[in-house]
């Protein structure tokens, strides 16, 4: 939507499609959710995730409430508060993520982590799509890496050299041996390609966790994914902000940037 003229418009109205709710909502509802539902939820996800990993962004903040759909079953993802780039400046450590949908790294503090945090949330997300509510909801603090663990059963030593805190190292080692539950019981109804494929993106140790790329050529994903489809991004994203704009300098850079999606108002 162009404004009158390019000298002195306040104000900028962004239109975009009409999502009528949201994934958490779909969740919570009584609607049924099929294995096909389930399958394109996720394609859709990963695939939006190809795009915004290819140009180092990390979304951060994935989780039900923050993917819109509608009745045809369209997903998008919203919601880029807390988005940044791998090569940011600015801190990576500081809060990001509901607690349930947060990636162990991000839980036990490491100073370092990338885009597999945001597959880590996927994971969280699609589990809870096959059994319709979180499948790690841990209390406030460490209590999360515990529920991790009560799930995914005792972490091997050669899964914990990426924690970087001796204190936080010390407390997953103490959480004792236990066997955790196959995903097979927790999703019996869930078909066997959706577990494998799970147990995939929910790995605790990052470095041996899916990528977006890998979790959409897993045979789950067949009958949706296309490699020649979809293309990464072309143009290097920067997420910093200059400060020193003032008003004049930034209804510049918009109107440039409204050109470059209707050249004709050129002419107003």
């Amino acid at each position: 939507m162009m404004p009158g003229n390019s000298k002195n418009f306040k104000d900028v109205y962004l239109v975009s499609d009409l999502m009528a709710s949201d994934l958490q909502k779909l969740i919570d509802s009584s609607e049924q959710l099929s294995n096909e539902h389930c399958q394109y939820f996720l394609f859709q996800l990963l695939r939006g995730l190809k795009y915004l990993h290819s140009v180092g962004i990390l979304h951060r903040e994935l989780k039900p409430g923050n993917l819109l759909v509608n009745a045809n079953c369209d997903l998008k993802i919203c919601d880029f508060g807390l988005a940044r780039t791998n090569d940011t400046e600015q801190s990576m450590t500081e809060y990001v993520v509901t607690r349930w949908y947060r990636a162990p790294e991000l839980l036990l503090s490491c100073d370092k982590y990338d885009t597999s945090i945001d597959v880590w949330s996927v994971g969280c997300i699609f589990a809870e799509l096959l059994g319709r509510k979180p499948i790690f909801p841990g209390l406030p603090g460490l209590d999360q890496p515990r529920v991790f663990v009560n799930v995914l059963g005792t972490i091997c030593e050669d899964d914990l050299e990426f924690i970087d805190k001796p204190r936080n190292l010390e407390y997953i080692k103490s959480l004792g041996n236990t066997p955790g539950v196959p995903f097979s019981s927790m999703y019996p109804e869930a078909h066997p390609l959706a577990i494998d494929l799970l147990q995939k993106m929910l790995v605790f140790d990052p470095s041996k966790r899916f990528s977006v790329t890998e979790a959409l050529e897993h045979p789950y994903m067949s009958a949706l994914y296309d490699p020649s489809a979809g293309p990464p991004a072309q143009v290097p994203i920067n997420l910093g902000i200059l400060e020193n704009l003032n008003k004049k300098k930034i209804r510049v850079m918009m109107w440039r940037e409204m050109l470059e999606c209707q050249p004709e108002a050129l002419k107003m």
